[in-house]
């Protein structure tokens, strides 16, 4: 079997594809053949050592979460799934894996795939749309008519979070480049504002704020000028300084996301019923996806879409 792994902390030069002996399937645990695998920027601040506290210094470490694939093998206690089953889902954070021939995760993490979702779509779900669902409804307590802002509408989670909110019959509005605006609108996004917009041409509007914004985060005291009285700020970036803020008084709260199975299922049956997609910028084979891994971290790739790993 083959996976990308690493053998120290570092960028992309770190990245190998080599050969593995996946384990067998223990307690509560599948192992999947890897059909279609999803890249994230969390794979890139895992491999540069930003997660150590969590994925420890044991060599070699794996790449790769986002998966769909086909359930090779079952552990004991595993209930819900059997081989055969088309799955998607995502592996455990402290062994990675999911850029490979096959990965071995625990059953929590796997929901079956519908059948009118390819592979490619299904690895792009996991993610960004389980931390979209938990951010709207999780921490933003999100309701029907409510008015929502998302900064940076376009990105993998940004771009969820709007679909979502759109079908829990919520209004949107969001930020994204100023060269994107048209395809913004086209998703449902009204009013569309670049990423250097005034705060208080929407100020007092907003139920909730939600900051899916990477390198181009919103700035907390922009966010309380848009929000309505009572109103809240979710951010998905744990950063030290968020998880700070968050503990203190005030509408104020970041998302780490959680394993839930039952929020993967939901944005799995969104997907299935057409009103959450994610576009797909590339598909590579495993053999070509270090090049492609190591361009789309550099920024030459999929600026608006998933990198997908298929087998080969």
């Amino acid at each position: 079997m083959k996976r990308i792994q690493y053998h120290q902390y570092g960028g992309p030069e770190v990245m190998r594809l080599e050969d593995f002996e996946p384990a067998p399937p223990g307690a509560g645990e599948v192992l999947v053949r890897v059909r279609a695998a999803g890249a994230n920027p969390m794979d890139f601040a895992i491999r540069a050592g930003r997660m150590k506290m969590v994925t420890g210094r044991s060599f070699p470490q794996a790449m790769g979460y986002d998966f769909a694939g086909v359930v090779e093998a079952v552990g004991d206690r595993v209930t819900r799934l059997h081989v055969g089953d088309e799955v998607l889902g995502g592996a455990r954070m402290k062994s990675a894996g999911a850029f490979a021939d096959v990965v071995l995760t625990q059953e929590k993490l796997v929901v079956k795939k519908p059948a009118n979702l390819s592979f490619e779509d299904a690895a792009a779900l996991p993610t960004v749309g389980a931390t979209a669902l938990q951010a709207l409804i999780t921490k933003g307590n999100l309701r029907p008519g409510q008015a929502v802002f998302v900064h940076s509408s376009l990105g993998g989670v940004g771009r969820s979070a709007v679909q979502i909110a759109l079908a829990h019959q919520a209004t949107v509005a969001g930020s994204c480049r100023d060269t994107a605006g048209s395809e913004a609108r086209a998703l449902g996004i009204d009013p569309v504002v670049d990423f250097d917009f005034d705060p208080a041409s929407l100020a007092g509007r907003f139920d909730l704020v939600l900051d899916a914004g990477g390198k181009h985060s919103l700035p907390v005291k922009a966010a309380r000028t848009m929000l309505k009285p009572g109103g809240r700020i979710v951010s998905v970036a744990p950063t030290p300084a968020n998880l700070a803020r968050s503990f203190l008084p005030g509408p104020y709260k970041v998302l780490v996301t959680q394993p839930v199975t039952e929020d993967l299922e939901n944005v799995v049956q969104a997907a299935s019923q057409g009103t959450l997609r994610l576009p797909i910028a590339r598909t590579v084979p495993l053999s070509q996806a270090i090049p492609a891994l190591t361009e789309l971290e550099q920024g030459g790739a999929a600026k608006r879409g998933k990198l997908i790993i298929t087998p080969g």
